[in-house]
Parts: C-alpha cells; structure tokens; sequence
C-alpha cells in the first residue's frame, strides 16, 4: 500500500493505541466540505482531545448528494470527495497526529439513477441482469403487467398525460452513444433487444407529439424491463423494497452472500490497508438479519487485523449501529457489537433534564391549545393507521400474498381470506411496540416475544372477536421460526412473510413516531428527538444512574450523542426548551398573552395559522433564538425567519394534517409563513419580540447551564462520547438542512489559542466559549487517563442537604484513580438567583449545606477540578457542592 499513509512519528505525537475510539468528531462530508477541507481541521481536533474523525458515507453518491446515504457505486470513494487519494491524504495526516478514522456504511439501500451501474443493468436487463437479485424486487407481484418488470414511479404526472405531453422521448445518451428514454434530465435504458427496431426507423419514429410517433412510442415502453409511472403509484403499486417511503432509494438484500460481498469489498480492503479503524452501519433494521450481518462484519474485520500496517490498531475493529431502542428494550448481545451510535443516551439525559413537576401544567397547555386531550401513544395509532393503509399500502399488500398463500397450504387454515389477514395485520402493525423483532436469527430474544405479546394486546382490543383467531395465527406465524417439519416451500415462505414483516414493522415505526408524530404532538418539542419517547416527559436522577449503570455492563464501548446529522433540534436548543418544564406559569402567561395580541397578524381572510402549529412556533423561536440577537438587527432577524421558516414548511409537511409531502397545502403554508414573517417584524411586533428576547435572556442561562450539564455528562460517562461538527459552541439549530450548515472552524481553532479565566467565561457565556472550555479540559483529562475511562466503574454518589435534589454527581473509578463529577439539575431557580442579569452558574451561596458523599474513595485530602483549576477540599469524606462549583458551573475534579 501507499507508505505515505504510516509516515515516521513525530516526537510527542501519540499513535492510536486501540481500536476503541477515546472521543470522536462526527463530519458530513461533500463536495463543499470534501476529505481536503477535513485534514486541514486535523490539526485542530488532535488539540481539542478527538482520537477519531467519524465520517459520514464516504463512497460515491449520486451527484451533488449532501450527505452520502444514497450510494450508487460501493466499489469506489466518492470522486466528490477527493477519490480514494484524498481519503489517504486525509488519514496521512490523522495518522501524523495519533488519529483514526470511522466511516458510515449504508448497506440497506441504494440510491436509483444513471449513475448506479447495478440499477442500470437491472432495468436494461431484467431479471437476466447479473444483479437482478441484488435488489429486493418482487418479481412476480400481484399485479400481472408488472411481472418481470421493475415499476419506475418517477414521472411528475400520470403516464398517459406525460405521454401526451411529449415529454418521453428516445435520445442517444450523450456518454455512451446508445438509445434511451429521456424525461427531462432523467434517463432510462432501453432493452438491447429493441436496439435493431430503433435504429431501423427514422428520428421522428418516436415522437410523442404526435399520434403515430406516441403509439410507437407507448409499444416500446410496454417491451421494457420497467414500467414508468407516476410517482404516487409508488405507495399502493411499488414492487420492490424502499427505504422507508423514499422511492429514490432502493433496498440492497446484503443478506445475500454474493450482494454482501459486493458491497463490503471496499471497506474490507480501506481496513485491511489501514485506511479506516472501524464502522458505523446506517439503519441497521433495516436489514433482513442484524445479528447475522454483524457477525459478518465482526468475523471479517477481526481476520484482516494481522495483517494491517503497523501504526493503526490491530486489536478490535471498532463497529457501532443506528439503532432506535424504545424503553428498557436491550440492544442484543449477539450481535457482537460496541453498541449504539448513541440516540439512547441522547434520549437519556434529555429526559433527565425535564423537571417531572413540569409535565401536569404543560400538558395542560397543549390539550387546551390543540384540542387534542389523547396522549403521544395513542396519537402515533392513528397515525400508523394512515400509514399503512396509504403511504406502505403496497408493502401491506405484499405481505397479505404471502400470508394468505401460507393460509391456504392447511385445511385448517385455508378459509382466512386475504381481507381477513389484512385487516388483523393491519392492527397488529399498528400496535407493534418496538421498531422489529429478531425471530429467525440464530439466538432467540424474549424481548422479541414480549414485543409480540404488547402488539397482540393492542390489536385484541380493536379487532371483533371473530378475529382473534386469526390474530393469534398470525402472532405465531410472525413471532415464531418455521418449525422443522414444514416442507421446504412452507418454510420458505414463513422466512419471506417474517422478512417482509420485520422490514415492515421498522420504517413504519419510524414514519409514524419521528417524521409525524413528533411533529404533531407539541407537549414540549425538547422530547421530541431521534430516539426519544414525547410522551416520556422525564427521568429522575435515579432512573438515568440505572441506564448508565446497564450500558456499562453491556456496552461500555458504545457512542454517547448529543447531536446528530438527524436530529430534530441543536443540543442547546433542546437544552434550553428544558427549562420550560421548571418556567412553566411563566412561559403559559407569555404564550397566552401572544396568542391573543397575534390575532392581529393573522390574515382576515383564507387560511390562518392552526392553533397547535402556532404554539409550536413560539416553542421553535424560543429554542433556537440567537443568544446575541437583538430585534434591531434586521440582518439577524431575516436570517433567524429564514431558518424557522424552512423549519415550519418541513413540520407541516411532516404532520400531513394540513399539508404534506405528497399534496403540499400552498396557501396554508403561505398563510404560516406571513404570520412568522409578521411575528419577527419588529415594526409590527416589537412588544413580543421584547418579551421573547427577555425571556431568552433570562430562561437561557438555565438553559445554558443545562447545556452544559448534558455535554459533562456525556464527557465523563461510559462510553465514547461523540462530537458533532460545530456543537463546540452553542448549538441552536434545527432539523436537516440547518443543523448541517457549514462550521466556522477558523473560530474554533482560535479559541484553542485563548486563555480566559473562569470568571471571564462565565461573564461572558452568550459567546459559547465557556462550552468550548469545558469540552478541550474534560478531553484533556480523558487524554491523559483513558483507562479511568473507558474501563473505571461508574459509582452513583449520593447528595446530602439543601439542594440535594438539584444536584447530581457520581465517579469513574479505576484501580486507585478516580474522578467525580457534579452538576447542577433542575437549578433554574438557584441560577436567578445570581441577579436580574443571570448567568448559567448557581452562586456558591445558594446551595447552602448541600454535599456529595465520597466516603467510599476519600475520606480527607483535596480534588482538583479540571475544568477551573481550582483545589477543593474533602473532609469527613463529603465535599460541599458550593465548594466544588464556586467558580465553574460544571465540576470534573481528580485526585
């Protein structure tokens, strides 16, 4: 391989001494931000304490791609982002420094298109394509003019309008020279064996516009491999698996040995040659056997480990997966992974943040705004419901086929008709609790059987009783493996219907819980992320000692996250929502008196904005107000519309209430966007802005303070705590495509060369630099002991006094080294009281007697804080809390 990669080491420069990262950044690469762009940040992430850069697809995508997901070419790093060269360019340079690198892999799906050489094939070929069976197609569907043929939902219009509007045409590519179909810049193959006909006839032969041109035109279409359609055919007709409801991105079937080696051949040989440490896999339910991929994936890596060159771990390939867990759910063991990507510690310490006392005023609030008095729970069945009975109406009825030809293989059972099975099927997906179960894969889980438990439940309350026969058959037929003695055709469509059912039953979880319901239900937006429960509001302090406590035991290795490429809402903004559970009356009064006074910005006559959309704009401009924003800068204003306003077309749409992807409502968004532009109009509304900039003001350093609490914690807790790019500092942003705006990293890198003290930071912490603090110190110190970390025990520790409950603190302990960390929780009335100009620190004073016991590590002596430097004093084995947070909001102290 290429030596440059494995240059000599610098004097002082670490080499990665394990494949287990000790801190990650996370980056979105494209061809604005490529590998080149990247290695000139390494130098700067080396000083920050990131042991790995963890990188978002890196293989070529379709072009212009700004985030990697819809591969078209898993042979090749993306060209966009500098080639297989820039990618060893870039690792020379991690390398130098003492730094890996994770890269994300996607194998569930593909994005369609010319430039995928597979897809092309298939649709040029059939099933005579050697990739035919690469794809999850379904070659003999229902539909009898479909089979054989790959249905191709791409046309703006119905076929027979487009058709007649001239807009299909036959053209010679202008790459290859051969005839294909053009519909404006897409492009379909034609069959060779229609080649000969084509070239027989004249230009004009094929012209649609006119009448003998379109029936020719029409006749070779009907002789394709596909069959062009409009696009919203896709959802009752498709036939062939996509990722979620996405028709541009088709499923891959890596459960196929031949598929699975295709794809892999890259990252295997990027490992081998030491180019990449470890993996990230994308929506790993995705895939028709988890546990089966990831020992494949685990086996396969681990072999290549002799023989990678020397300066790059060798020890343990390092392998993470996107993983949405619902409550209590357990990640499997056998599936011989570090762990998650991290949603589940994100969801953790949020909830933790939410004061429960919160949750009686502000559901309250919503019931009477909305007018919906039902529960997150029972919001997320209904929606479900549409669901399935539009949006994977055709996956519904493809899983029916099988179950109903399963049905008619036994004279006992043969009777259920196919309507009958829909409809118990339907409810049975309704209710299903988690996203997939695992039954079919080599190591049996009871969690999979009580999942199946919880959804029959549901479904036995909804259905007549006629039916709960048949609910009890499919329960088994879907919950259970096919038994041995089947014939091996039974058994073969038993695994089918299970497949279908378990890569059903995940992305409908997902459609239904993150890209609707949680922008349908407006309780309290900060619950509303990415592996997150809404209607979940909070967890006690004991609650998140005993996850953490479990993710040690069984994943110590897995990622800790805080912000994602896919979440909802910044960090900080979630942070900061928070404190509305403790600021309720307050925020109720605010939020009242501007509903009334905003009538008036409201058009008299059309469309006016919903109740409930309202309400969860003023929670949106609350969370995501710049810090140093004042209503007189027009520029800041402007730029702050244009945000929320991406944000409120995209929730809108997402809630398919009054609008949707699919038939979006122009003049209710049109409506929504008058009034936020009419809010944020400082000539028109300058009172409220007031107020909300006020209360920014004032909520937002317990919001920071709670902020910063979240980033310590997810610092100093098990596991290997991610960074996403830019969160260094305040993160305000909201869902794709704000939270993926460029990073301003020359600002970064000079915060690295400032010197301010504690007093300055937190005087000054509208500037984010007391986060940015708080972060090098507390990597710094995982630097220079990274087996407290990632092997010290995590030891709960109790408060005593005053403020016991708004307190939090355990330790990492290994061998004779230990470190403890404090931090404030649920202190927004402790920090108002620091004056009328609060800041996210609690004064020393206010937290009067309270202390942390530490009697089972030190009885006397002194700790020294790394995040201020500062000595505090042990005795009688307690520390006093005012002692450890004197300076800093945050305590990280050591011995």
């Amino acid at each position: 391989m290429n030596g440059s990669v494995f240059p000599a080491r610098a004097a002082g420069q670490g080499i990665v001494a394990c494949g287990v990262p000790r801190a990650t950044a996370r980056l979105q690469f494209h061809a604005g931000f490529p590998f080149e762009a990247a290695a000139a940040q390494v130098g700067y992430f080396r000083d920050l304490g990131i042991s790995h850069l963890y990188a978002s697809p890196i293989t070529r995508a379709r072009p212009g791609s700004m985030h990697g997901y819809d591969t078209v070419d898993y042979g090749c790093v993306s060209p966009e982002l500098g080639g297989e060269e820039g990618l060893r360019r870039l690792v020379a340079r991690l390398r130098e420094h003492g730094m890996g690198l994770i890269v994300d892999i996607v194998p569930n799906h593909m994005g369609v298109g010319k430039e995928n050489a597979w897809w092309w094939s298939v649709l040029k070929l059939g099933r005579a394509s050697p990739y035919a069976e690469f794809f999850d197609i379904d070659w003999e569907p229902a539909d009898l003019a479909l089979c054989g043929k790959v249905l191709a939902p791409f046309l703006g219009e119905q076929y027979g309008q487009v058709l007649a509007a001239g807009q299909l045409s036959v053209r010679l590519d202008e790459e290859t020279g051969e005839p294909v179909i053009a519909y404006f810049d897409a492009r379909f193959p034609i069959a060779p064996d229609c080649a000969a006909e084509i070239a027989a006839q004249p230009p004009e032969a094929y012209d649609a516009t006119r009448p003998e041109g379109r029936a020719r035109l029409h006749a070779l279409l009907e002789r394709q491999h596909y069959r062009l359609a409009w696009w919203r055919t896709a959802a009752e007709e498709i036939n062939w698996r996509r990722f979620f409801e996405v028709s541009d991105l088709i499923g891959v079937r890596v459960e196929r040995e031949d598929t699975r080696e295709a794809i892999h051949a890259l990252p295997f040989r990027l490992y081998a040659e030491g180019l990449i440490d470890g993996v990230r896999v994308d929506h790993i339910d995705g895939l028709a056997d988890p546990e089966a991929y990831c020992r494949y994936l685990r086996e396969n890596l681990a072999a290549l480990d002799g023989g990678r060159p020397a300066g790059c771990p060798r020890d343990v390939p390092y392998i993470v997966v996107e993983k949405i867990l619902a409550s209590d759910e357990p990640l499997p063991a056998s599936w011989r992974v570090q762990g998650t990507t991290g949603y589940d510690f994100m969801n953790d310490v949020g909830a933790l943040l939410h004061h429960p006392e919160g949750e009686a005023r502000l559901t309250a609030q919503w019931e009477a705004v909305s007018g919906e008095a039902r529960g997150f729970r029972a919001l997320v069945l209904d929606v479900r419901r549409r669901l399935v009975a539009q949006s994977f109406a055709g996956e519904c009825d493809a899983l029916v086929r099988i179950l109903h030809r399963i049905a008619r293989t036994d004279l006992a059972t043969r009777d259920w008709g196919a309507p009958a099975i829909r409809r118990v099927l339907t409810e049975l997906l309704v209710h299903f609790p988690v996203y997939r179960t695992y039954v079919g894969g080599e190591t049996p889980l009871a969690a999979d059987e009580v999942a199946m438990g919880i959804a029959c439940k549901g479904a036995r309350q909804v259905l007549r009783r006629a039916d709960h026969g048949l609910l009890e058959l499919l329960a088994q037929w879907l919950g259970q493996a096919p038994d041995a003695p089947a014939t091996p055709a039974l058994r073969a469509w038993r695994r089918e219907a299970l497949r279908r059912f378990q890569q059903l039953t995940a992305p409908l979880a997902a459609k239904s819980v993150e890209d609707t319901g949680f922008y349908r239900y407006g309780r309290l937006l900060s619950r509303n992320e990415v592996g997150s429960d809404p209607g979940v509001f909070s967890l006690d302090a004991e609650g998140f000692h005993r996850k953490v406590l479990a993710r040690a035991a069984r994943f110590p290795d897995a990622m800790l996250a805080t912000a994602t490429h896919d979440h909802k809402r910044g960090e900080d903004a979630r942070a900061r929502l928070a404190v509305l559970s403790e600021f309720g009356d307050e925020w109720l009064r605010l939020v009242g008196a501007w509903m009334r006074r905003h009538e008036a910005l409201k058009a008299r006559e059309g469309p006016r904005p919903a109740p409930a959309d309202e309400y969860m704009l003023y929670q949106t401009l609350f969370g995501a107000w710049p810090l140093d924003l004042a209503i007189a800068d027009e520029a800041g204003i402007a730029a702050l519309a244009e945000r929320v306003g991406e944000w409120q077309t995209k929730s809108l749409r997402e809630a398919k209430l009054r609008s949707s992807w699919v038939t979006p409502a122009d003049e209710y968004e049109q409506a929504c966007d008058a009034f936020l532009r009419a809010v944020l109009d400082p000539r028109r509304n300058g009172r409220s802005l007031l107020e909300l900039s006020a209360f920014v003001a004032r909520a937002g350093a317990a919001g920071a303070l709670n902020g910063l609490a979240q980033t310590l914690l997810r610092l100093s807790t098990p596991g290997v705590p991610d960074l996403y790019q830019g969160t260094e500092f305040w993160d305000f942003s909201l869902v794709d495509p704000d939270n993926r705006r460029p990073v301003d990293y020359g600002r970064r890198r000079a915060a690295l060369a400032s010197d301010a003290d504690c007093a300055s930071l937190v005087a000054n912490w509208r500037d984010g630099h007391i986060k940015f603090e708080l972060i090098r110190r507390a990597l710094a110190l995982r630097q220079r002991d990274p087996d407290l970390f990632r092997r010290g025990d995590y030891l709960p520790l109790a408060a005593h006094g005053d403020a016991r409950d708004a307190v939090l603190a355990f330790a990492r302990r290994h061998e004779d080294r230990f470190a403890v960390a404090i931090v404030p929780l649920h202190a927004s009335a402790l920090v108002l009281a620091s004056g009328p100009s609060p800041v996210p620190h609690v004064p020393p004073g206010a937290w009067g007697d309270t202390s942390i016991d530490l009697s089972g590590l030190v009885r006397d002596g002194a700790l020294r804080n790394v995040l201020d430097g500062r000595s505090c004093a042990v005795a009688g084995g307690t520390v006093r809390v005012a002692d450890a947070l004197a300076a800093f909001p945050v305590a990280l102290m050591h011995a």
